[in-house]
Order: C-alpha cells, then structure tokens, then sequence
C-alpha cells in the first residue's frame, strides 16, 4: 500500500538513550514535539518485559500524536503495538513477516547492496525499503560495507517505492544524500548531538530536509 514516507526518519535507539541518561518516553515526546512525523524503537539487545512496557509508552506517545510507531526486527510486537514494521537482512523475511502481520500493516526492509536491493524489489512485499551504510557508522556493531553518495544515486532507480538512506547521515551532510535520490533520511547518532536538547535538534533536522526538498 502507499506510504508517505517523511523525508526526517528518527529512529530512537534505546542503549544510546541509556547512554546519555535520557529516558526513552521523554524522548519520544521531545522529538515528536519538535516536528517528526514518525518515529522508530529500536532495542536490539534481550527484549525484557521492561523494554516491552517502555516500547507501548512510546508507542502510546505516538498514537496521541497521530505519528506512525515503528517496530524494529519483530513482527510480533508491530502486531501488538499496531505498529510499522521494519526488517533487517537477518530477520524474517518480508514475506513471512507478512502472514504474520496481515496485509494491511506496513512493512520497510533495509538493504545494503545491489544484490540485496533488486531481491527486495522482485519480492514486491515490503512497503518502502531502506539503503545504507551510506556512510561510516558507529551505531551498528559490525556494519556493511559504505555505500557511499555515487552508489545510491546508481541505485535509487532500482527502487520502485519509497526509499530510505541511513548510516552515519548528518545535519551537515543529508541535503546531498537527499540529492542522491534518497525519499527519507534515517537519524540515529545524531539525534543525540545534544542529548540536553532534542527538540532543538529534530527542529533543525526538519529544517533542513525541508529545505533540501525544496531546492
């Protein structure tokens, strides 16, 4: 089904909350505050019933905000949040993840190759997919090789939906990613920038890839 998919993606990475003491309910609610139209948790060590619990509050800001809730990794819990899902390499694959969530949940993949991305796209399941490293990141415990600005604007053609760059992605460097050919831009580090102010930040994130958009 369509997606609109916002060019400003943050993605709320919950040991990098934890690593600047910030707790991930305030957070949610500061970035949707400062302009994001969606919002994706991402937790990727052992899913505790506390990390569930922290997971439905920040869906919970979400849903009274109207703003799209992503899952990360796990089909279950999309389901029981209402949530959109998004997949990586080593989870299940989009098509098994949709008999799991019904046809109407929406599903984003991420790629990381050529090879990756024309198998995303002859599958045809996934609602948007995503690409990247674009560049060097330090948020992914052994990340896929770079893809790098060249590789995406050689790729974005492959794609036949909505595609998201993520991977090292800054204030500094995303209008030439969104030039790339890039729909959306993925935040994760710098979304902590300044742990003390993320409103601030996510304003300044949305200023920018609107202007990018714009030009």
């Amino acid at each position: 089904m369509p997606f609109d998919l916002p060019a400003f993606y943050p993605i709320l990475d919950t040991e990098i909350a934890a690593r600047y003491g910030v707790d991930v309910t305030f957070a949610a609610r500061e970035i949707l505050a400062g302009g994001a139209r969606i919002l994706q948790f991402r937790h990727k060590g052992f899913f505790s019933r506390d990390v569930f619990a922290a997971m439905e509050r920040v869906a919970a800001v979400c849903r009274d905000a109207g703003v799209p809730f992503v899952v990360n990794d796990r089909a279950d819990l999309a389901v029981l949040t209402n949530a959109v899902l998004h997949l990586g390499q080593e989870d299940l694959p989009p098509a098994a993840a949709r008999k799991i969530t019904g046809p109407d949940t929406i599903i984003g993949y991420s790629t990381h190759n050529e090879t990756q991305l024309r198998a995303a796209v002859a599958e045809g399941v996934a609602d948007y997919l995503a690409l990247g490293p674009i560049f060097g990141t330090a948020s992914k415990e052994n990340p896929d090789p770079t893809v790098g600005l060249a590789e995406l604007k050689r790729l974005r053609p492959l794609a036949n939906r909505p595609l998201v760059a993520i991977g090292g992605i800054t204030r500094q460097n995303a209008r030439a990613v969104l030039a790339a050919g890039a729909d959306s831009v993925a935040v994760i580090g710098d979304l902590f920038a300044d742990p003390g102010n993320l409103r601030g930040c996510v304003e300044d994130w949305i200023a920018v890839t609107r202007d990018a958009k714009n030009v």
